[in-house]
């Protein structure tokens, strides 16, 4: 007994449909969205045509590949404003922090303590203790000035 003689294929592509839409709910990430509209359209294409399955699935691959295209480019022309746009940019986050330097910056180079870590930093010449503001983050370099 194959899937085919359980449910008709538009059917079969509708269910996906839901279920795709349904796991986009409860795992977002704005993709699954995307595939579950191609499965919709293949389904209501194959309810509405009499097409068979290696047609159908040519073009769930199309839509699908169209309709990610699509969707990217679309938040990327109209990108979600956040109310924290620095969320996962942890080196972004520390500029403008004061910070204390734990191995003195000589010849440009050193390491501050920030939080429960220490940093590699550059910047002017600054013995340990002293007290320096982030100012840029080059990687996992933090740039330096004195306070």
């Amino acid at each position: 007994m194959t899937l085919s003689t359980l449910l008709e294929d538009h059917w079969a592509w509708l269910v996906l449909a839901a279920l795709l839409g349904i796991a986009e709910v409860m795992i977002p990430g704005v993709f699954l969205i995307w595939i579950a509209i191609a499965a919709a359209i293949t389904g209501l294409t194959a309810l509405a045509l009499p097409i068979g399955l290696p047609l159908q699935l040519l073009i769930f691959a199309g839509l699908s590949i169209a309709a990610v295209w699509a969707g990217r480019r679309w938040y990327t022309d109209h990108p979600v404003a956040s109310t924290d746009p620095l969320l996962n940019d942890r080196t972004a986050r520390l500029i403008g922090q004061t910070v204390t330097v734990v191995e003195a910056i000589t010849g440009g180079e050193g390491r501050v303590k920030v939080g429960d870590s220490v940093w590699s930093a550059v910047g002017a010449d600054v013995d340990v203790g002293a007290r320096v503001r982030v100012v840029a983050a080059e990687g996992t370099v933090l740039r330096v000035e004195g306070v």
